[in-house]
């Protein structure tokens, strides 16, 4: 008999030991606890040692470290109906315990959704050309809507950052099809440009010379001489109109007059 009130005291002993030793958890610095008391909300606990009462008191753990979540690839029409596939990844973080417990079933699972939903409803309201080039005001676009309507479960969204934005093969030829139109169009400008700044010069030089009639001559000679230095067997020599004039003219003043 005494055999086995041993056992029975032991056996209460040990589980009151167990029992006082749940009582006590150990939170890290990025941890919390929400308290619930009789499945009422009691209080946020941590970090560090505390109390927890078995049997009327439990407790949820809540990660208060920021999370990088990966939003899986989205199908999405932008404006000009172009079909589009597109991923993104999300930081937040938790900043108030209680209200991502209690307003929410699964704030993890919740953001993950609301940010898929997001990244195809903003995105749609934008042009193929701004998903490309303006990464900036797409990703604060995104962000500014998910941190507003996370609000009210306690967390918040400090970034969001579009990864990829993959095109179909007949859209990536007719991209660089534009582009390789776009530079064309560029590079004739650009010719344009030049014949017209150079017109513009040879307009200037010419007044230049038409004012000087010596320096038509010092050009005059400078082209023989370039002529003279070429290897050529053949050499034309041109000869301006005024100089065959006065020439002429010399000519019938020394011819006698019958």
């Amino acid at each position: 008999m005494s055999i086995g009130y041993d056992y029975f005291t032991v056996t209460w002993i040990i589980l009151v030991a167990m029992l006082l030793f749940s009582m006590f958890r150990v939170l890290r610095e990025y941890e919390r606890g929400v308290i619930f008391l009789l499945g009422r909300f009691y209080s946020v606990k941590g970090p560090g040692l505390i109390v927890v009462v078995p049997i009327i008191q439990n407790m949820v753990k809540v990660d208060l470290r920021t999370v990088v979540m990966d939003v899986p690839t989205q199908d999405v029409i932008s404006r000009d109906n172009v079909s589009v596939k597109v991923n993104a990844v999300i930081y937040f973080r938790v900043l108030d315990p209680e209200r991502a417990i209690i307003q929410v079933e699964n704030y993890f699972e919740a953001t993950s959704q609301l940010s898929q939903t997001t990244l195809r409803s903003v995105l749609g309201q934008y042009e193929l050309d701004d998903m490309l080039a303006n990464r900036d005001q797409l990703n604060a676009a995104i962000q500014k809507i998910l941190d507003q309507q996370t609000d009210a479960w306690g967390i918040k969204v400090a970034n969001v950052e579009i990864k990829h934005v993959d095109l179909d093969e007949s859209m990536i030829r007719a991209i660089a099809q534009q582009a390789e139109a776009e530079r064309t169009r560029r590079a004739k400008v650009i010719h344009a440009q030049g014949e017209y700044e150079a017109a513009e010069q040879l307009l200037e030089a010419a007044k230049k010379l038409s004012e000087q009639p010596q320096a038509i001559q010092l050009r005059y000679l400078q082209t023989l001489t370039t002529i003279a230095g070429d290897k050529s067997s053949t050499i034309v020599f041109p000869l301006p109109i005024d100089i065959l004039s006065k020439l002429s003219d010399a000519m019938e003043a020394h011819t006698p007059r019958e």
